[in-house]
């Protein structure tokens, strides 16, 4: 009997925590993007017009450790130790000090990172939005503060480098970055982000001739040609991104979430 009404207070304390965290949560900022098209860089698509890309509401920031503590609080099946090997890695959500706490405190704004695509996929579902496709995720950062296409600028792109080149030895700084012009922060400069096709990237070393198949592998499309060799930086995300498996999570790699453009709230 003890045992019975230990348990059953042990789950009512769980429920109250749960419930705290979601209360404490604020509700996540989106901004509306408009539809427009993306001018590929890639020289597979050269040939092609620029792709169109309908509007969609986009998050601001990446998503921080404290609203994934939230979320993991809620889904307990999704904090360390918890979530199937399938879904997480052995490196998922290695950076926290406990399942529950982020090293850098509850209420962190520093983005979380150490997060699998399931996993990422799993949080945005919770906000009824999802991952941003490739498209999407380029179509947005290839805007500056003034521009909402500025890769043709060399010292815009020259800053990009400038971050991809440093080493990540360190948790990065907290969200809130300079808006660009559609008013989305922290695309560059602050942690890599997945993207719902990541997989979508990868290019069969079979279906190329005369290059190292282990290249191809490891990066993808982008290895083998681009339009502009000076868009670098694009060259480097879809390495990485075609590099990965959807379980897999690394100390650079976060997320932001997208959702269809009617479901913004009017202010």
């Amino acid at each position: 009997m003890i045992h019975a009404v230990t348990r059953g207070l042990a789950g009512v304390g769980l429920a109250v925590l749960a419930c705290a965290a979601l209360a404490q949560a604020q509700v996540p900022a989106y901004v509306g993007i408009p539809a427009g098209t993306l001018r590929s860089v890639l020289d597979g698509d050269a040939d092609q017009v620029p792709a169109p890309v309908n509007g969609f509401d986009m998050r601001v920031t990446p998503v921080t450790q404290g609203e994934y503590r939230s979320f993991v609080i809620a889904h307990p099946q999704w904090q360390r130790g918890q979530a199937p090997r399938t879904f997480a890695d052995d490196g998922y959500l290695k950076d926290w000090a406990t399942p529950l706490a982020p090293a850098s405190g509850p209420a962190s704004r520093q983005p979380v990172v150490n997060v699998s695509w399931f996993a990422a996929q799993a949080y945005c579902e919770s906000e009824g939005a999802r991952l941003p496709t490739w498209q999407e995720w380029e179509y947005v950062a290839a805007a500056d503060a003034r521009r909402r296409d500025a890769r043709d600028d060399p010292a815009w792109r020259a800053r990009i480098l400038n971050w991809y080149a440093r080493p990540a030895s360190s948790a990065p700084p907290e969200v809130g970055g300079e808006a660009n012009a559609y008013g989305v922060r922290d695309l560059h400069g602050l942690v890599w982000e997945w993207v719902d096709d990541f997989n979508a990237l990868l290019v069969s070393p079979d279906s190329r001739s005369g290059d190292d198949p282990d290249k191809l592998q490891f990066c993808g499309a982008g290895a083998i040609s681009l339009q502009q060799r000076e868009n670098y930086a694009v060259l480097m995300r879809i390495a990485l991104l075609s590099s990965l498996g959807a379980a897999d999570s690394t100390s650079s790699l976060g997320f932001r979430c997208v959702r269809p453009l009617a479901s913004r709230e009017t202010p």
